[in-house]
C-alpha cells in the first residue's frame, strides 16, 4: 500500500464582522436570547430590564480532513447467459464451447476477468473541542490567514481555546470509515493519500446578559463570520495558558495511529508512512 500525508497547516478565519457590529447585534437580541425555555412562556423581560455584563472574543478550533483511496485491481467473475431457444445444446464463443445446461431456465456460464478502478473521497469536519463531525464546509469561503507559528499564536484582547482532539485522533476517524479490504485476483494498485489535515479558529463573540429583577444570567453567542446567534454558551473570562505546539497538536505518528485499522497490516503500514513524512520534513 502506498500512503501520503498532506503538509500540516492552521489558520485563523478573519472576523466577517468587528466588535461595533457584535455589540450593535448583541444589543439588539438582548431580550431574545431570554426566550427559551419554559419560563419564556410566561415570563418575558423587558427591554430595558436587560443588560450586557460582560463580553469576549475567542477562537474557537475545528479540523478540516481531506481523504482519499485509490483501488486498481483484477478478479476473475462467472457470468450466467439465459439461452430461451430449447433446441440449442452448444454455444461456441471465441473458439471454445459452452454447454447449455439447466432445467427449465437454460443458460451457459462464462469465466472472464474483471479489470476493476476505484476511487473514494471523504471531506470531514470536526469540532477541536468535543470532536464531534461538524457541517462546516461553509467556513471555507471565508478570508484565512495562515498561522506560522502555533506557540506565539494569540491575537491581542482574544481568546484562544486550544484543540482536545489532536491530528491522529481525527485522521482515524475518518481513515477508519474509508479504508476497506478487496476481494481481488491480483491487487495492482493501492493508495491512500490524507491530502488535507488543517487546523482552523473561527471567531465568537459570547455576551453575558443580566436580566436584573430576576437576577438571571444568560450567555448569548454569535458567530463572528455568519453572525448565527447560539444561546445557553459560555464565557471563559481570561486567556488559556496552556501552550499550542504543533508537534502536540499533529501527532499523526506510528503510536498514536498504529490501532487505526485491525488486520492484515493495514494499521502498521499507516504509522510507518506518516512516520516517514515527518523525517523528510
Amino acid at each position: 500500500m502506498e500512503i501520503t500525508l498532506a503538509d500540516e497547516k492552521a489558520y485563523v478565519l478573519t472576523p466577517a464582522m468587528g466588535w461595533d457590529q457584535a455589540r450593535e447585534k448583541a444589543w439588539d437580541k438582548k431580550t431574545q436570547v431570554f426566550s427559551s425555555g419554559l419560563t419564556s412562556l410566561f415570563s418575558r423581560p423587558k427591554s430595558e430590564e436587560v443588560q450586557i455584563v460582560y463580553s469576549e472574543r475567542r477562537f474557537e478550533p475545528f479540523w478540516h480532513v481531506v481523504c482519499s483511496a485509490h483501488y486498481v485491481y483484477d478478479r476473475t467473475r462467472q457470468y450466467t447467459v439465459t439461452i430461451p431457444q430449447p433446441e440449442v445444446q452448444t454455444i461456441t464463443l471465441y473458439g471454445q464451447d459452452f454447454p447449455v445446461e439447466g432445467e427449465g431456465t437454460r443458460q451457459i456460464t462464462l469465466t472472464g476477468i474483471e479489470h476493476c478502478r476505484e476511487s473514494h473521497e471523504r471531506v470531514a469536519f470536526f469540532d477541536g473541542i468535543s470532536g464531534e463531525e461538524r457541517p462546516w464546509g461553509n467556513y471555507l469561503q471565508y478570508t484565512r490567514d495562515e498561522i506560522t507559528d502555533l506557540e506565539t499564536f494569540a491575537p491581542e484582547g482574544d481568546i484562544v481555546v486550544p484543540p482536545q482532539v489532536r491530528a491522529s485522533f481525527v485522521v482515524r476517524q475518518v481513515l477508519g470509515g474509508m479504508l476497506k479490504p478487496i476481494q481481488a485476483d491480483a491487487l495492482l494498485e493501492e493508495r491512500v493519500e490524507v491530502e488535507t489535515i488543517d487546523l482552523y479558529y473561527r471567531p465568537i463573540y459570547a455576551f453575558e446578559y443580566l436580566w436584573q429583577p430576576k437576577e438571571r444570567k444568560v450567555v448569548g453567542e454569535f458567530d463572528g463570520l455568519t453572525g448565527e446567534l447560539r444561546t445557553g454558551g459560555k464565557t471563559i473570562r481570561q486567556q488559556i495558558s496552556s501552550v499550542l505546539t504543533k508537534e502536540l497538536l499533529f501527532d499523526a505518528g506510528i503510536d498514536a495511529v498504529d490501532l487505526l485499522i485491525p488486520g492484515g497490516g493495514i494499521a502498521l503500514k499507516v504509522g510507518r508512512a506518516i512516520a516517514t513524512s515527518r523525517q523528510k520534513k
